[in-house]
């Protein structure tokens, strides 16, 4: 539970005193505040829920109140100050190691979870150009005061710092669905969202397929196909990123697969495939072939054999000898098989029945 308290102008201004008191010694630090300003009278009560994590500023009754900066005092000999704001992908980072009373220092050292980040030298800040969220850690400076300091070396306390996340990856929706029909619209949308702290950026959108830009970089989030067909198919994704493109992530991969006609519609009528040259079965020469001989017919003597009428492809007409071919060959042989296990089955039987003359 958090409460906002009102102090009466005397108490307020004691309380300036005894801050302003508190830096006099060490620094002097302004609290600004930036925003609409307002007169109205107003009470905050101790029940009015003002915890909401989602939401960094709220209103109670008129007033706007800025989310909440923890303000510390330090006596430490030095000190690294880190921005009070949150620190969000693609800002720029500035740490300052300072010393009591803005005292000289030299051999300024600054480490990130215990590790060095470069040589001493005599610059007391560093800064990165674009935070990542690998830049978070825990960091503190190390340096020697200077006369009229004491001349030693100090280190300054750890601060953790947090580079939050400006955006997530996008994910690639598909309406209404990845595999839609053809003829029918279909919409692509890049799903992503900014915090509410930076809800005034604007991110710019593109589209892929297959390796290749099918629309660059824009403002809407939306990709429309008014009419799809089977071309469209294909691996999509969408990437987001910042109008300076220090921050840009990507989609995963998504298959869109545009069904044809259903099978409900009447089928097209089907023409025969013209004449193709056909393949030389098991021969080298290179002259034309010959007019293929027809199929025997059935007769008394052979009631197995098939007859096929020659067909207008005679590369088919081929074919389908071949295949009958090997199905009456087929019949041969299992008529073989049958025999010999006759044979083998009259044998047995042949060696069972004399097997107990012999032991009489």
């Amino acid at each position: 539970m958090a409460g906002v308290f009102y102090f009466s102008p005397a108490l307020l201004w004691a309380a300036q005193m005894l801050l302003a008191g508190c830096h006099a010694a060490a620094s002097f630090e302004a609290l600004q505040c930036e925003g609409p300003a307002s007169t109205q009278e107003s009470m905050c009560h101790p029940e009015d829920d003002l915890t909401d994590p989602k939401e960094v500023r709220f209103q109670v009754k008129g007033y706007t109140f800025s989310e909440p900066i923890h303000l510390i005092v330090s006596y430490d000999w030095l000190i690294l100050q880190s921005p009070a704001k949150p620190i969000f992908e693609g800002d720029p980072l500035v740490l300052r190691c300072q010393a009591w009373q803005d005292w000289p220092l030299t051999q300024v050292t600054f480490y990130r979870d215990g590790a060095a980040l470069g040589p001493p030298g005599p610059s007391k800040e560093i800064s990165i150009t674009v935070a990542q969220k690998a830049d978070s850690g825990h960091y503190h400076c190390s340096a020697v005061l200077r006369s009229p300091g004491p001349g030693s070396p100090e280190a300054a306390s750890p601060v953790a710092l947090t580079v939050h996340e400006l955006f997530r990856a996008p994910v690639l929706r598909v309406t209404p669905s990845a595999e839609p029909q053809e003829g029918k619209p279909v919409t692509l949308s890049c799903q992503t969202k900014l915090p509410l702290q930076r809800s005034a950026a604007r991110l710019l959108f593109s589209f892929y397929k297959d390796g290749r830009t099918v629309r660059s970089r824009g403002p809407s989030p939306e990709f429309q196909i008014p009419t799809a067909s089977e071309a469209h198919s294909g691996s999509y994704w969408c990437e987001a990123a910042t109008e300076d493109n220090q921050v840009w992530k990507q989609s995963p991969k998504l298959e869109i697969r545009v069904q044809g006609p259903s099978s409900s519609a009447a089928p097209t009528a089907l023409t025969p495939a013209p004449p193709q040259k056909a393949d030389a079965p098991e021969t080298t020469s290179t002259k034309p072939p010959e007019p293929l001989p027809p199929l025997p017919t059935p007769s008394a003597k052979d009631p197995d054999s098939f007859s096929l009428p020659q067909g207008p492809d005679p590369h088919l007409y081929h074919q389908m000898r071949v295949l009958l071919k090997q199905i009456q060959d087929m019949r041969v042989l299992l008529g073989h098989l049958v025999i010999e296990l006759r044979d083998l089955s009259s044998h047995l039987k042949l060696e069972t029945t004399k097997g107990p003359a012999k032991h009489e």
